[in-house]
């Protein structure tokens, strides 16, 4: 019995820290595209306000980006003392790209950072312009390694077992293996997203307080064009992901869709609901052949059910089910909003418009959620496996970690987690008071 609370509190752990550092690394990436977009545009146009707009963003970055790397070593760590036995096994396949990841990426947007925050009287344009591209360069390529490393464990590749360990035999096979990149396109679009919709709220908030306007104007123009164009990328690229998931991982399409019997020309489950004692999905509203078509591109494509596995081989189906429908629903509106946002701006109403300015700052979680919710759906689809098909999660924590450790730290987590949040919410709430430099603020 101690054993079974050790993996389920050392899950529970490690979901949470996983949950609460993912807030951070999408906004970090995306803001620092932003960011390097606005020194561009300073540096072209010399006008004021762009430096203004810089300097503000880099701000929030530079808060977002602290949070981000203090709450990501903790995952580290973690692998050493509640997951020993995963890392005694995919050691030699993880240790290449993390130490990549921290050696050059982390390397990049860390120093550059530095320069473009605490340097940027002190050095030229051309110099700011370049480190800006450093950092935007580096976020992206932290991320690309990281999910290299999570997408060998989704599709492993270019390995063998020797000894009860995976050892790496083609390092180009594991960093391209089959999700690598549809799950980077994915993530880096739903990132860009996510600065966009941060950018559209607090740029509502200033114009509905009457503050900074033409700052946020600027600022609320190129964010419902970004966040439309990165929200219909989501779109697209969850298609592309969708496709390898049904190729390489067809229990997790099943569970997602909540498919138990196999079927040829399987229908898109629209409404309805999943009972898993009973092994049966309610259908209330479904589009015909629709499922075969875009996970195979053909109306009479078979698509294994739930029942093909066996069960101790089956995703969590509820939960794999919910989390799936619910990013979806939630990606929609994302689009939905910043479509609307977008003929507000053709027909020139879109500063005037209170309602959707209020609907913008309202919407600045959406991308998070969503964010999450895909996070939750991919790691809980690969269940129970912690590398697919190869080491089940119930064979990897470590055995000799008394429930009662794990308990502990990982309320120690949520307490330091909390305070971090509250202090990232102050920083940047004071940012935000402040205001950009050169921000035309004007009294209601």
């Amino acid at each position: 019995m101690a054993a079974i609370d050790t993996l389920l509190l050392s899950r529970i752990q490690f979901g949470f820290t996983v949950g609460f550092h993912y807030i951070f690394p999408p906004l970090s990436i995306g803001l620092s595209w932003f960011v390097f977009g606005l020194v561009t545009k300073y540096k072209l146009s010399q006008d004021a306000l762009y430096k203004g707009m810089a300097r503000f963003w880099i701000k929030i970055l530079a808060a977002t980006f602290v949070v981000g790397a203090a709450t990501g070593i903790t995952m580290e760590f973690q692998f050493g003392t509640n997951w020993a036995d995963y890392s005694r096994f995919v050691g030699d396949i993880f240790g290449a790209p993390l130490a990549i990841e921290a050696v050059v990426a982390f390397f990049l947007e860390s120093t550059f950072l530095a320069i473009i925050v605490f340097a940027w009287d002190r050095v030229s344009l051309r110099a700011i312009w370049f480190a800006s591209l450093m950092v935007a360069l580096g976020t992206t390529l932290s991320a690309f390694w990281i999910l290299v490393a999570n997408s060998w464990q989704q599709t492993p590749a270019g390995f063998e077992i020797v000894d009860g360990r995976a050892r790496l035999t083609d390092f180009t096979a594991a960093v391209l293996n089959a999700s690598t990149w549809p799950r980077f396109l994915h993530t880096t679009s739903a990132a860009m997203a996510t600065a966009a919709f941060f950018v559209m709220g607090i740029s509502a908030a200033y114009l509905l307080r009457g503050e900074h306007n033409e700052f946020a104007k600027k600022s609320l123009t190129a964010a419902v064009i970004a966040g439309l164009v990165f929200s219909i990328g989501q779109l697209g690229t969850g298609d592309t992901s969708g496709k390898q998931v049904a190729k390489t991982q067809p229990a997790i399409l099943a569970g997602m869709e909540g498919l138990y019997e196999t079927q040829r020309g399987a229908g898109l489950l629209i409404l309805g609901y999943p009972l898993p004692q009973q092994e049966n999905t309610v259908v209330i509203f479904q589009i015909p052949k629709l499922l075969s078509f875009v996970s195979y591109g053909s109306f009479d494509a078979e698509v294994k059910g739930l029942k093909a596995f066996d069960k101790k081989d089956r995703p969590p189906v509820l939960v794999t089910f919910s989390t799936f429908r619910a990013m979806v629903g939630t990606g929609l509106a994302m689009i939905g909003l910043t479509a609307l946002g977008l003929v507000l701006l053709w027909r020139r109403s879109l500063f005037n418009q209170k309602l959707f300015l209020r609907l913008a700052v309202l919407a600045v979680p959406l991308p998070f959620i969503a964010n999450e919710l895909g996070w939750v759906t991919a790691e809980m689809g690969r269940q129970p496996w912690v590398v697919y098909n190869v080491l089940r999660t119930s064979d990897a924590f470590s055995t000799s970690v008394p429930a009662a450790h794990v308990l502990t730290t990982g309320l120690g987590f949520v307490v330091v987690y909390a305070a971090l949040f509250v202090a990232w919410v102050s920083v940047l709430r004071r940012i935000y008071l402040k205001g950009p430099e050169n921000g035309n603020k004007v009294a209601r």
